[in-house]
């Protein structure tokens, strides 16, 4: 995984607060939370996924959705994926709409500001 992946799941994770620093296998990680189904996600503390932890854009970039942090969450990789399926009817579905604004509203509820220390 890149450098720069690793980096936007550490700025995710700095801006979550179900994400709390942890060990795991005697190393330091961070455990949090599926935006969509709560499932515990673990994360390295270098920013590598040690679950099945991916970013989810959460209004879809087809759909003009950007990498701002406001607009990504970690999910599940089975949530995320079956998300995008909705993600290419985001346009003409109601439905897909509906998702991306409840998935927004949550976010924007776990929402945090990050520390000094998290943005340099």
């Amino acid at each position: 995984m890149s450098t720069a992946k690793r980096r936007r799941i550490l700025g995710i994770i700095a801006t979550d607060t179900t994400f709390e620093r942890t060990e795991h296998l005697g190393r330091d990680a961070w455990v949090g939370k599926c935006l969509h189904c709560n499932a515990h996600l673990w994360v390295r503390a270098d920013g590598e996924p040690i679950s099945r932890a991916t970013i989810e854009h959460i209004l879809p970039q087809t759909a003009g959705g950007t990498d701002a942090l406001t607009n990504l969450a970690l999910a599940c990789a089975r949530c995320n994926q079956g998300k995008s399926r909705h993600d290419v009817k985001y346009r003409r579905d109601a439905h897909a709409r509906e998702l991306v604004e409840r998935l927004l509203a949550r976010r924007r509820e776990r929402w945090r500001e990050p520390d000094a220390e998290d943005t340099e």
